[in-house]
């Protein structure tokens, strides 16, 4: 269903922009780990963390690029070996905005709570919403499942909507919390900002593929019923 032609034409702006992040994501990191940072991203995090009480959670290093991730469930930072040990402006930007999710977690910031209540919900939708979906639209007698698919596919746009607010008030603590520990200066806090501005246009890409992929389903679903 998705190598249509009508739906390439629909999420066609979602894929340019995505792309477009990607590339400004490269290049702002890039440009970024080439100036020092007088701490490393662990222990720019460390100092963050500490300074907000939050010693219980852990800093760990994992394999991988851009991999970087907070769990709620466990309260440990991962971070990837770049960021971890890397003594850049990209490193503790990047190790910083994990940090952010901690401090949002820890004072229970309420759309965290709800992004993260959505996530099983939310891999239904993009696997089995699909799943039943295309079931529905090639199996006459059981057109029905396209709209309990489409209603699960619902779960993955509530999702992405909810996560915007959580990423970009992340970035907001990271750079606040960096500026205000005297991590970064402001001039290092401009290539900062480049470097998580560029990863939130990952996120608004992705909610705009989803919302335009939810129209799309729609679409498909009137088209079947006509």
């Amino acid at each position: 269903m998705f190598f249509n032609p009508v739906y390439l034409l629909y999420v066609a702006p979602a894929f340019l922009l995505g792309l477009w992040a990607q590339m400004k994501i490269h290049s702002s990191y890039a440009q970024a780990q080439q100036i020092p940072a007088p701490l490393s991203g662990a222990a720019a995090a460390r100092h963050i963390l500490d300074s907000a009480g939050l010693q219980n959670v852990e800093i760990e290093e994992i394999p991988g690029k851009l991999t970087d991730h907070y769990d709620p469930r466990e309260k440990v930072l991962r971070l990837s070996r770049e960021v971890y040990a890397g003594r850049s402006l990209a490193a503790v930007g990047i190790a910083a905005h994990e940090s952010g999710h901690a401090l949002q977690d820890a004072q229970a910031y309420a759309p965290l709570t709800i992004r993260n209540a959505a996530v099983p919900m939310a891999n239904i939708g993009s696997g089995i919403g699909m799943t039943l979906f295309c079931l529905g639209l090639f199996i006459s007698s059981m057109s029905y499942l396209l709209y309990v698919g489409i209603a699960l596919y619902g779960a993955v746009v509530f999702f992405q909507v909810v996560n915007l607010p959580v990423e970009f008030n992340a970035s907001r603590r990271a750079k606040a919390q960096l500026v205000q520990l005297g991590i970064i200066d402001q001039e290092g806090l401009h290539y900062v900002s480049k470097v998580l501005s560029a990863a939130a246009l990952t996120y608004v890409a992705a909610t705009l593929q989803a919302i335009l992929t939810l129209v799309y389903l729609l679409m498909r679903a009137n088209d079947r019923r006509e």
